[in-house]
């Protein structure tokens, strides 16, 4: 079996597993589609350990297990996701995370694109310290390696500081603390930084600014996520015009090799299979995806293939939390868009209505169901109430084989998608 090390510029994917028990699938996608590109097993964020009870130890243990099962035996990365503070990486550095992914997002200002102009001055002139690099770019013109320029006026200079200038501080901060860790320890490590959560898109200029910014200050970045163009739903497709998203892109990929290079990071990706071959080509191979709740909602499909009382149970009891739990995700779906489970007697239909028939869906595609995005939302709520999560995992565990015949089908459709 391989060790944990650091993947660098290769096309790589993140299969998140919030169950534990999904590495056998993902390793059997990637065999049968993965050519060339790099896993990374481990993979859960703070947020996603305290909604499903898990420690570091516990994520990086129940991947490894299930490495190890499958004989697998290639590069394979670990990544503390959506890491806020020092105390975050210290926790996922000690259970051998190599890939920290920083996550300033409490210290953006996601209203600063809605400011008119007396509130950004206002805003401006409180945020003034926090961007000492705003004169270095002032009436700047930058040619990037793709033939797009990027130019630098003190408006957007000013709405860059307001949004971002606290946010690098504090990425810089955090990148020093997990440089001053891994050398105690004595490992190798990179750093992809986050700032794609935030509602409007992240502009050329902002994404120049912040990128310089970071690696002048030594971070070891090897992906950057950008807010790109479009509405990247959880568990649903790519909402957005293909052609506004590409042209948007190919932006981002020329600042990612003129300063890097660097790899485009794709968070939110599970489901996105319209965009994935672009993602792909307008990157030039410079890639990273990430996905998360997608191997759990793969999960409940083997629940209603094999236990359709208790898939129903589930479905009615997230129905229950949606409106709570949706809280703190970027969704659309409505309560009433999708029958509750009284209403669909057939186990046939209340499976596709809830979480899709990848069997007679494209790939170029892909879903928009809300039963499932209702699913994928509610999985903490699921996976911490002590009736229904025992009888989730002793389906799983009495039935690995469905669960890893419909996750190899599940990312073979995504990774051969990425390759198109």
């Amino acid at each position: 079996m391989s060790a944990i090390t650091t993947l660098g510029l290769e096309p790589s994917f993140g299969f998140g597993d919030r169950l534990g028990l999904a590495t056998p699938g993902h390793v059997a996608a990637l065999r049968k589609s993965g050519a060339g590109i790099r896993p990374i097993f481990a993979q859960q964020s703070i947020r996603e350990m305290t909604r499903t009870q898990r420690t570091p130890e516990q994520v990086m243990g129940d991947a490894l297990a299930g490495v190890k099962a499958t004989g697998y035996d290639g590069a394979m990365g670990a990544d503390a996701d959506h890491l806020k503070t020092p105390d975050d990486v210290d926790r996922t550095a000690r259970a051998g995370f190599r890939f920290f992914t920083i996550d300033p997002s409490d210290h953006v200002d996601g209203q600063a694109d809605s400011h008119d102009a007396d509130t950004l001055e206002q805003q401006f002139q409180n945020a003034r310290d926090h961007a000492p690099w705003l004169e270095q770019y002032q009436n700047k013109r930058v040619k990037l390696t793709l033939g797009a320029e990027v130019v630098f006026e003190l408006p957007a200079l000013k709405r860059a500081a307001v949004k971002y200038g606290r946010a690098i501080e504090h990425a810089t901060s955090l990148a020093r603390h997990i440089d001053s860790v891994m050398a105690k320890i004595g490992a190798p490590y990179e750093i992809e930084l986050s700032i794609d959560e935030t509602p409007q898109p992240t502009t050329v200029v902002e994404h120049y600014i912040i990128a310089d910014q970071v690696l002048r200050a030594g971070m070891k970045l090897v992906s950057l996520s950008p807010r790109f163009v479009g509405d990247f739903e959880k568990g649903v497709d790519y909402k957005g015009d293909l052609s506004s998203f590409e042209s948007s892109l190919a932006d981002h990929a020329a600042i990612a090799r003129t300063l890097g290079p660097y790899k485009l990071s794709l968070h939110s990706g599970s489901d996105k299979l319209s965009i994935y071959g672009i993602f792909a080509r307008a990157t030039g191979g410079l890639w990273h995806v990430k996905t998360a709740g997608t191997s759990y909602l793969e999960a409940l499909r083997v629940v209603a293939r094999h236990d359709v009382n208790l898939f129903r149970k589930i479905i009615d009891f997230s129905r229950d939390r949606y409106e709570r739990d949706r809280a703190t995700y970027h969704v659309s779906a409505r309560l009433d868009a999708v029958p509750p489970p009284a209403q669909l007697p057939d186990p046939r239909q209340l499976e596709k209505t809830y979480l899709g028939d990848w069997s007679t869906t494209p790939p170029a595609t892909g879903l928009s169901d809300p039963g499932r995005q209702i699913l994928h939302t509610t999985f903490g709520s699921v996976l911490t109430d002590s009736a229904l999560k025992p009888l989730l995992m002793q389906i799983l565990t009495e039935h690995p084989a469905t669960y890893r015949e419909v996750l190899e089908d599940h990312f073979s459709r995504h990774l051969s998608a990425l390759q198109a």
